[in-house]
């Protein structure tokens, strides 16, 4: 026989189906849980689970549901009437049951005021009433935040910086449940491209930031005052115009620092695969490009990356004659790259000699010496 635990089991199944039905204004129609069981083998058994299911029953507490019954003749327990199915006729019985009263009249206002402030949410709302209530004491402040975002799309602001009165963590320790409703709220100002919350909807960030080396000192005067070494947030870079002839890009710090002074020249400091972050760059579409990374198989993928950005790129420092005058003997990452690279047919058999035996020669263990004497070849 059913018990009661399994009535409130299955009564709790059916309740966010309940919910959805109150959030669309629908009335509500009786909860029916079938019962299929069959009573226990013994009379005392059969009395105890008896009065288990009728302890919370309408008829004994004045709410919950109402049992109905069949009859039936068993062998062992002769002509006995047992639940057939078991019947919430009411929302109030069936919310009591489940203790659920508060929780429901709150989601009811929740509902209302979400709804009548933005009634592009009501399929949301309906899809998704586990988080309405999840968020029971927090839609005051969240509906200032989306009413903020509808009123001023793509602010351009920090997060700490938005004229909203909430708390000022409030919007950063709910970025999940804010993110959908903005999805919805300002789906036409939404950067759907992006999954991180300040790109997605116009916000400002802590950006990645580039740093720039002036290889020339008329330039250093001429765009920065006379600083030679400084470093700007991506999208100030972006935009960035020098009349330069030509730029390195480097991926050693040290290599970076130390790297020779070249007329009319920058050097940028690559950090690995940080390339992507300035592949919009107007500067680096118009200006010759040289990259010099580690000789092992991530230098030559990240150089194959930064040619897929920049055609014009063209390598230094990472031939078979450089490798072969400096290896050490040293193993690096695996490399687990498959597919056909961006390289120059000597720069893929270097790449693929190098790959297969797990080489590396890193930048700084190539001479100052070394490298000016190539870099005044190159400019020869």
């Amino acid at each position: 026989m059913i018990t009661s635990i399994e009535i409130k089991k299955k009564a709790l199944r059916k309740y966010p189906e309940y919910l959805r039905n109150v959030a669309a204004g629908t009335d509500f129609q009786p909860i029916v849980i079938l019962c299929d069981k069959k009573a226990s083998n013994t009379m005392a058994d059969f009395h105890r689970e008896l009065e288990d299911i009728r302890s919370l029953s309408k008829e004994v507490k004045g709410y919950g549901y109402t049992i109905e019954w069949k009859t039936i003749k068993t062998k062992l327990l002769g002509t006995q009437d047992l639940p057939s199915r078991i019947t919430f006729e009411t929302a109030d019985d069936y919310e009591r049951f489940l203790q659920k009263i508060k929780e429901v009249a709150d989601f009811r206002k929740d509902v209302a005021q979400i709804s009548e402030k933005f009634p592009k949410l009501q399929h949301w709302i309906e899809k998704y009433p586990h988080k309405v209530i999840d968020n029971s004491e927090n839609w005051s402040d969240i509906l200032k935040v989306l009413d903020y975002f509808s009123k001023n799309p793509q602010p351009q602001l920090y997060i700490r910086e938005l004229p909203i009165e909430v708390h000022t963590k409030f919007i950063e320790q709910h970025k999940a449940v804010i993110g959908e409703l903005l999805d919805i709220v300002i789906e036409d100002y939404v950067n759907k491209t992006e999954k991180d919350f300040e790109k997605r909807y116009g916000l400002r960030y802590d950006e990645p930031m580039v740093r720039i080396r002036m290889l020339d000192e008329n330039l250093a005067t001429s765009y920065f005052s006379g600083l030679d070494d400084v470093t700007i947030p991506v999208s100030q870079f972006l935009k960035l115009q020098m009349p330069i002839s030509k730029i390195y890009i480097v991926e050693n710090k040290v290599n970076f620092l130390t790297f020779p002074l070249i007329a009319n020249s920058i050097v940028l400091w690559g950090k690995g695969y940080g390339v992507a972050s300035i592949k919009e760059s107007e500067l680096l579409k118009s200006t010759k490009l040289i990259y010099w990374g580690d000789l092992d198989a991530q230098g030559f993928e990240i150089l194959s990356q930064f040619r897929s950005y920049f055609t014009q790129v063209k390598s230094l420092l990472m031939n078979k004659e450089t490798f072969d005058k400096y290896f050490e003997n040293d193993l690096g990452t695996p490399s687990k790259i498959n597919v056909k690279l961006n390289l120059t047919t000597e720069e893929e058999e270097q790449y693929q000699y190098i790959k297969e035996n797990n080489y590396t020669l890193e930048q700084e263990k190539i001479p100052q010496s070394y490298v000016i004497e190539q870099l005044k070849c190159l400019l020869d």
